[in-house]
C-alpha cells in the first residue's frame, strides 16, 4: 500500500485552504497582515497551520480571524499561546467598510484562503476572500468540469505519443 504523502502547498505559502474554492465561489480577494504572537509566527514559519475551518468577522470596525489553528511550538513550553484564539487582522480602514457593506449583503462570507510570508521584512500575511457559499449542484458541476478538463488533458498526451 502507497504511504500517505502531506500535500503540497505552493512555493511561499505556510498554509493553504483547497476547501474554499470547492465550497465557496470567490469573489474578491484581500491582502491582510496579522497580529500574532513570537510562538506564533516560529509556529508558522515551521510550516504549521489549519485554516480549513476558519472565517474571518468584523467586529466593532476591526477584522477577527476565527478557527484559525496554529500548533503550540515546542521549545516554547510554558510561554506558549492558545492554538485557536481569535487573531486580528490589519486592514485599511476603507478596505474594512467596503468589507462591512459587502458582509451584510444575503450570503457573503470571509473565507481565508492563503497563509504566507511576504516582503523584505518577512511579515506573516492572510489572503482573505469575500465569498459566497455553493449549492450542492454547484459542487457538483465544479467536479463535472475538472473531470472533463482532465480526460482532455489524458487525451491531448496520448496524442502526443
Amino acid at each position: 500500500m502507497a504511504k500517505a504523502r502531506k500535500r503540497k502547498v505552493a512555493p511561499g505559502d505556510v498554509a493553504s485552504n483547497r476547501q474554499a474554492r470547492y465550497r465557496f465561489n470567490l469573489l474578491e480577494r484581500f491582502e491582510c497582515g496579522m497580529v500574532l504572537t513570537g510562538t506564533e509566527v516560529k509556529s508558522l514559519r515551521e510550516g504549521k497551520a489549519q485554516l480549513k475551518d476558519s472565517y474571518a468577522t468584523v467586529r466593532d470596525g476591526e477584522v477577527w480571524l476565527l478557527g484559525l489553528y496554529i500548533p503550540p511550538y515546542g521549545p516554547a513550553s510554558r510561554a506558549n499561546h492558545d492554538p485557536e484564539r481569535p487573531r486580528k487582522l490589519l486592514l485599511h480602514r476603507s478596505e474594512i467598510e467596503r468589507l462591512v457593506g459587502k458582509t451584510r449583503e444575503r450570503g457573503l462570507t470571509l473565507v481565508p484562503t492563503r497563509i504566507y510570508f511576504s516582503g523584505e521584512r518577512s511579515r506573516a500575511k492572510v489572503e482573505l476572500a469575500l465569498a459566497r457559499g455553493k449549492d450542492l449542484y454547484d459542487k457538483r458541476e465544479t467536479i463535472r468540469k475538472r473531470d472533463m478538463t482532465r480526460d482532455v488533458q489524458r487525451e491531448l498526451r496520448e496524442a502526443r505519443r
